[in-house]
């Protein structure tokens, strides 16, 4: 695990422009450090044999299957965070190829970013504030894996979907969707003796992407719009975020907790950063540095690189 997190800990984009460059923070160092212009490009020109043109774009599948409304006055029984991970795919996202055991979308148990040593499911489950109360395979079609984990000491409960890799576009439009309080979805777990109900995806609080940054690959043909009057926080971990999805995001009503202004590593030590901070109600400065201290920890790009990565709000500052 430590080998591949090593060595493919970013999946550089394709297409618009960008070229890969070296493992973990050298390219991103160039983009946040203007003075390293002349030695990156000297990098960029060594590695760009290694990108790829844009091809297969995401194949986002209609839905067949009806989302169920709920009452307006479900409630969950403590606050609720719901992840959407679209699983890394070589063959259908604009990423450079990773290795095929880590970068095959249809295979979560060792996707770079759910079961690889770094992805969301392996990291949650050795989190020592979190405790894994339901997993099940396939609960839609476009989901392969959905985990629940419950906190030990405070009453949130965290959903986390691995939507299959070609279904990026789905995975981008759910994410929104949720963000803007729709398809609430109730599942039924038991935490104890005791069979609880949550309400997921609009029902959320917290809602986070975690993957690569598909609207540099595609056009959503509407954005969600904000369903009710419920307050909700967004996490993008994907690259250039802030840039990519400022618009969709605006018009979903959610605010922008934790996002990124140039490329990163998704992985999932940032998101349980920002979680601990929200829960703890911190403001977004604090989950912003909360989120650079853990990056630069695993890393090692500096903390001055890592803190300008990532952003809050609508503007420097902003909560």
């Amino acid at each position: 695990m430590k080998d591949e997190k090593m060595q493919f800990s970013i999946t550089h984009i394709r297409g618009r422009g960008f070229q890969p460059s070296g493992p973990r923070s050298n390219f991103l160092n160039f983009i946040l450090h203007p003075s390293s212009f002349i030695l990156c490009l000297v990098l960029v020109s060594a590695l760009a044999g290694c990108s790829r043109q844009p091809g297969g774009t995401s194949r986002a599948t209609p839905n067949a299957e009806p989302r169920r409304v709920i009452a307006p006055d479900a409630r969950n029984p403590g606050r609720l965070i719901h992840v959407v991970v679209a699983l890394c795919d070589n063959q259908y996202q604009g990423i450079v190829p990773v290795p095929a055991k880590i970068g095959n979308g249809d295979d979560p148990a060792n996707n770079l970013y759910w079961g690889a040593g770094y992805g969301v499911r392996t990291h949650f489950k050795r989190s020592p504030e979190w405790t894994l109360v339901s997993e099940s395979a396939n609960p839609n079609q476009f989901v392969l894996q959905r985990l629940v984990f419950k906190h030990k000491t405070k009453a949130a409960f965290l959903v986390a979907d691995g939507y299959r890799g070609r279904e990026i576009q789905q995975a981008t439009t759910d994410f929104l969707t949720f963000a803007a309080g729709g398809d609430i979805e109730p599942i039924e777990v038991t935490v104890g003796q005791k069979k609880i109900t949550l309400y997921c995806g609009g029902g959320a609080d917290l809602v986070a992407y975690v993957g690569h940054d598909g609207l540099m690959d595609f056009t959503l043909p509407e954005y969600p719009s904000k369903a009710d009057d419920h307050e909700r926080d967004a996490v993008i971990l994907a690259c250039i975020s802030k840039r990519f999805f400022a618009d969709p995001l605006r018009k979903t009503g959610a605010r922008p907790l934790l996002w990124t202004t140039g490329l990163m590593a998704p992985e999932a030590y940032v998101l349980e950063a920002a979680v601990q901070g929200w829960l703890a109600e911190e403001p977004g400065d604090a989950v912003r540095r909360r989120a650079a201290t853990a990056y630069n920890r695993y890393q090692k790009c500096g903390a001055k690189a890592a803190l300008n990565l990532f952003a809050t709000g609508w503007g420097a500052g902003e909560r």
